[in-house]
């Protein structure tokens, strides 16, 4: 699963970026009745069951402005394009846009009323993108990224005047210089680190319980190209070297603004020293192993929605069993080794009962070894789990 097939890279959708800066667009779309409108708020978009899958909730412009009314239009509405014939990105110069219906995102504030009709709900995308087709996951994943765009960045970064949309939800702009601002987009790179011995190298971050694991992240730094960041996150957070790289695709990722980058990168070391602020340790892992501990729990993986999950199972060779606790990714689950049901002594007792069924105190639980530490008198304090690739890529 590469390139167009991530989850959140999927888009069949038209842009149209060159009609947005048309004032009229807005308001004519909003009086047609064949437009379709997205309600979305934070990272979550309202859908509906289809059968088995889900699919979004599309309203009319009139019924949208029912479900979740809005006292502005240029602050609550944005132009997401037009269904796509030749599924291909853009429109060439000389080309006629096919006829279809336009696409609008309805921002709806986090905590203001919405009259959602039965059967449709708020559904975070980061748990339901990968499920949606292709059309719905690319106009939930822009609509997202707008919305915390718009939500995050509402005043002039040169005079702090308070901006106001214009381009159709596209641009802010400053009413005291006039300076246009657009939205951001951070670029991150991700990458499946693997030794001489195919094992790949996954860790835990020290925002996350300690069951989950994932690749290594980080932010591309400014001035920095994409190799040497990688090669530089590898090394600051672990202590392994990194030598050849190999792009394997992107994904947007708006939670809020991040960009993944995914590669595969060869391991020039394996001693690993855990940098002891952003991880919390990390490990190799042969096939086996991973698979093993995913199917006990010990192990939680990404979700199937982000870029890592794809990125261990294009080295895997296939898709790995469904995690346990699938939704325990983002709510801070327990795993089933963690959670057995205790012994009659530890119930009583008040102790919970060791992964391996054995009652013993809690002093003598086995612990698997971690790797050292370095900097062991510094700790950064946990980044939200909504925030950067190293909080939910």
């Amino acid at each position: 699963m590469f390139a167009s097939d991530l989850p959140l890279s999927r888009t069949v959708t038209d842009r149209a970026a060159d009609l947005r800066g048309d004032e009229d667009l807005l308001p004519a779309l909003l009086d047609d009745a064949t437009t379709r409108v997205l309600l979305v708020s934070g990272g979550r978009v309202v859908t509906r069951r289809r059968g088995r899958r889900p699919a979004l909730a599309l309203y009319t412009p009139q019924e949208a402005a029912l479900r979740a009314p809005s006292s502005s239009l240029a602050e609550r509405w944005a132009f997401l394009g037009y269904d796509d014939a030749d599924r291909l990105p853009g429109v060439a110069p000389g080309e006629n846009r096919p006829d279809g219906p336009a696409y609008l995102a309805h921002h709806v504030p986090e905590g203001a009323p919405s009259a959602l009709p039965a059967g449709d709900e708020w559904t975070a995308l980061r748990e339901v993108g990968g499920e949606l087709s292709a059309r719905d996951a690319g106009l939930a994943t822009a609509a997202v990224a707008l919305y915390e765009w718009h939500v995050r960045y509402p005043r002039c970064p040169r005079c702090g005047a308070e901006t106001q949309p214009v381009s159709s939800g596209w641009v802010r702009r400053c009413p005291v210089d006039g300076s246009d601002h657009y939205p951001r987009t951070d670029p991150a790179v991700i990458m499946a680190v693997v030794d001489e011995a195919d094992r790949l190298l996954l860790a835990n971050s020290s925002a996350w319980p300690t069951h989950r694991f994932s690749t290594l992240a980080g932010f591309v730094e400014p001035g920095e190209s994409v190799e040497h960041a990688i090669r530089r996150e590898a090394r600051e957070e672990t202590s392994v070297v990194v030598g050849e790289v190999e792009y394997r695709g992107s994904q947007p990722w708006p939670f809020p603004a991040s960009l993944m980058l995914g590669f595969r990168a060869r391991a020039l070391s394996t001693d690993i020293a855990v940098d002891g602020d952003e991880l919390r340790a990390a490990r190799w892992f042969d096939r086996d192993t991973l698979r093993a501990e995913v199917e006990q729990g010990s192990v939680v993986l990404p979700p199937g929605t982000s870029i890592a999950r794809a990125l261990i199972e294009d080295w895997y060779g296939g898709p790995l069993p469904t995690d346990p606790l699938r939704d325990g990714w983002s709510r801070g689950a327990v795993p089933p080794a963690d959670r057995a049901a205790p012994s009659d002594q530890a119930a009583s007792s008040g102790r919970s009962t060791p992964a391996d069924g054995a009652d013993r105190p809690d002093d003598e639980q086995p612990a698997a070894p971690l790797p050292a530490t370095r900097r062991q008198g510094r700790r950064a304090a946990p980044a939200p789990v909504d925030e950067g690739p190293l909080g939910t890529r």
